[in-house]
């Protein structure tokens, strides 16, 4: 075989991988506050085991796990993310500080993986008993001091008919519970299931607050211009994979002990928990719908702790358009 054959032989063939390569399925991560460890990303682990990324076209290879909806927001807009969920107070206080991100789907629409917990033989038996006593929170600024704080005005009481201790976490909270410390502290999901018998559930939240949006899902202007399917069919997994869970919350269970790493019992009991745990009819896992006066009701709650200030304007922060129409409020 002569060179220039062979030269046009090497040429054609690059030219056919050039042209193959718009058609492969992009590699992405998207960015989870808190997947592994807390409610609101459950969903992911049965996307996930049951390919429902795979079914939309989509080639998610891995989900970052943050540690709180502000180290969310920062990854999505540095890194190279079409896609994340944080908590809808950073997201709320990003964009005030000039960030040019979204909100496209509703995620968690309650606060029911909260409840506030006493140990045995405490006189705190109801929300009228806690004058005057010791309530912890996990830190300044958090979702658990702002549901502390409404707790005060549901029983009618001032700041200063309590005293309010910032724990640092729910394991140190608890730690401080056991210790005399604290009088009540707030716990989440999976954590009260797996203490149940340990501590007593005084008050759960569903009980006490209205729907209160805590978690949304975000992208960024940029996706939205340029790579808007991808985001679409990110919601759409997701979706499935919450309509599943709450046609199948002991299988689902099983699925999502594995991915975090608990024990199957307990996660099947949180999972029960919040399956049930709907709030005038608004579930806790959502299928990208948004709830406004929920989200009105979160951000009322995270100004009363200065995690949010001023208005808030949801017409410049939401863009409905990646919903499917069923999904969509048409306000």
């Amino acid at each position: 075989m002569c060179v220039s054959h062979r030269l046009k032989l090497f040429l054609s063939g690059a030219l056919a991988a050039t042209l193959l390569v718009p058609l492969m399925t992009r590699a992405e991560e998207i960015d989870i506050s808190n997947y592994g460890v807390a409610m609101n990303g459950m969903p992911y682990a049965v996307v996930l085991e049951k390919g429902y990324f795979k079914e939309q076209g989509l080639n998610i290879t891995g989900i970052v796990s943050s540690p709180g909806g502000g180290t969310t927001v920062r990854n999505l807009l540095s890194g190279d993310l079409v896609y994340a969920e944080p908590s809808l107070a950073a997201v709320v206080s990003a964009v005030q500080s000039g960030a040019e991100i979204k909100i496209v789907s509703g995620n968690a629409h309650t606060v029911s993986d909260i409840a506030f917990v006493t140990m045995p033989g405490s006189p705190i038996k109801s929300l009228k008993d806690i004058k005057g006593k010791r309530l912890g929170f996990t830190n300044p600024g958090s979702t658990t001091q702002a549901l502390t704080l409404l707790l005060l005005e549901k029983a009618g009481l001032a700041s200063t008919d309590v005293t309010m201790i910032a724990t640092g976490g729910f394991g140190p909270g608890l730690t401080a519970l056991e210790n005399g410390g604290v009088d009540m502290m707030a716990l989440t999901e999976p954590l009260t299931s797996r203490d149940e018998a340990k501590y007593n559930v005084v008050i759960r939240a569903k009980d006490v607050f209205p729907p209160m949006t805590n978690v949304v899902g975000i992208t960024s202007a940029n996706v939205i211009a340029t790579r808007p399917d991808v985001v679409r069919k990110i919601i759409a997994a997701r979706r499935k994979a919450v309509e599943f869970m709450y046609s199948n919350p002991k299988e689902s269970a099983q699925i999502i002990a594995k991915a975090y790493k608990m024990d199957p019992v307990i996660i099947e009991k949180a999972v029960v928990n919040l399956v049930n745990g709907s709030v005038n009819g608004v579930p806790y896992w959502g299928t990208g719908r948004l709830y406004y006066d929920g989200m009105d009701n979160m951000i009322r709650a995270q100004r009363l702790v200065g995690a949010v200030k001023g208005d808030v304007d949801w017409s410049k922060i939401v863009d409905e358009s990646l919903l499917p129409d069923d999904q969509k409020t048409k306000r």
